[in-house]
């Protein structure tokens, strides 16, 4: 009697990597300075606080539709057609508990045991426990950090068998920043047309692209609406991580596949947390722009300052909040490294092997979990270890 189910006992445990070391050392008294969780340091906007705040003392405290608010899925609609480039309706819209439900939610309605999904390594780990869950098994294609890790479709191709059924592409790129170009995307597209695959497109840092870097959603290109789910959150544009409020644009086949499963799962998002979001995607753009200035002002001074530490090579982001300097100049494994940073320096950052085979050699550095002020200490604290090393 006393067992959990085969789904739960037969995966393994959902991990964070080094944010449950530093976990440990939470009561320890240690001055750590977090540069391994991809929170933003910036607060909510206060615009969207009072539109939830009014909500609530609306009374808009009861249940809502099961798809969200219609008021808010309306305007997504008009933010991914015009914005996006996605041909979504108020029906193929569906608000979710960030990013995480929607994946979750996509994952549970279209894959059967023994399906293969295939993930694009440096990966994004968390993705890997909810295909397990479904019964699915991960497949990872490694991309060449010689090469910039850009988006090759022949390596993609070549993990393809008989049992693949989709492909999961994140993008800009949690861990290593890029943002890929129109024409890395449909060299995708193509492999997804041609073998008829599903893509699960996570776009949680659309908005937050350097340089003139051009986010695109791969559900515009030809022939990828039917066969993408493409996911959303205001986690990181919005500083709303603990809102817990995405969204999710799918295909019209799959959206009462999808409400079954978020309806047994939460019913439906929080109501009045519905009108903060509303208020985020309508609201004044120049907010927006000024926290991804901040962003982009953390990652000149980080990727500067890691260029100036001995073994250590950093490309500059092209996009989302993250440094991957490569540290294969130091002679230490990834992970083994990134304990002697935490243990010598008090600085927690994450190792590259944590995000697969293709990102050993590098570590992963979170520029938009701290304000400037500590990123300076935790960059003079940084080169103190590598200077020492």
């Amino acid at each position: 009697m006393k067992r959990v189910a085969r789904r739960i006992s037969g995966t393994p445990k959902k991990s964070f990597g080094m944010y449950q070391k530093a976990a440990a050392l939470r009561d320890s008294g240690r001055d750590l300075i977090h540069l391994e969780l991809g929170r933003p340091a910036a607060d909510t906007p206060e615009h969207i606080k009072r539109a939830t705040i009014d909500a609530l003392r609306a009374g808009d405290v009861h249940y809502s539709d099961l798809l969200g608010v219609a008021k808010l899925r309306t305007a997504l609609v008009e933010k991914l057609r015009t914005r996006n480039g996605i041909p979504a309706t108020p029906e193929t819209v569906l608000v979710t508990n960030g990013l995480t439900h929607a994946a979750f939610a996509v994952l549970m309605t279209t894959l059967d045991p023994g399906d293969e999904v295939i993930l694009i390594d440096p990966h994004y780990p968390q993705h890997i426990g909810k295909i397990e869950l479904a019964g699915a098994v991960p497949v990872f294609a490694a991309l060449d950090p010689a090469d910039d890790f850009k988006l090759m479709p022949a390596r993609i191709e070549a993990k393809i068998s008989p049992r693949t059924r989709m492909i999961v592409l994140v993008n800009p790129v949690n861990p290593t920043g890029r943002v890929f170009s129109h024409d890395e995307l449909e060299g995708l597209a193509d492999i997804a047309r041609r073998h008829d695959l599903l893509v699960f497109a996570d776009e949680v840092y659309e908005d937050i692209v350097y340089d003139g870097a051009a986010h695109i959603s791969i559900a515009s290109l030809p022939g990828m609406a039917e066969r993408t789910f493409s996911a959303f959150a205001f986690t990181k544009s919005f500083a709303m991580d603990g809102w817990r409020i995405g969204y999710l644009s799918a295909p019209a086949w799959a959206m009462s596949g999808l409400v079954k499963i978020t309806a047994n799962d939460v019913t439906h998002v929080n109501t009045f947390i519905q009108s903060g979001a509303l208020a985020a995607i309508t609201g004044p753009g120049e907010v927006l722009a000024a926290l991804v200035d901040e962003d982009r002002r953390k990652r000149d001074f980080v990727v500067q300052r890691l260029n100036q530490m001995p073994g250590v090579r950093c490309a500059l982001p092209q996009g989302a909040i993250y440094a991957f300097p490569d540290i294969s100049g130091t002679g230490v494994p990834s992970q083994e490294l990134a304990d002697m940073i935490l243990e010598r320096a008090n600085v927690v950052v994450e190792a590259g092997s944590f995000y697969g085979a293709a990102g050993e050699g590098h570590i992963r550095i979170c520029f938009g979990s701290e304000s400037l002020a500590r990123l300076q200490e935790g960059m003079d604290r940084l080169s103190t270890f590598f200077n020492r090393m």
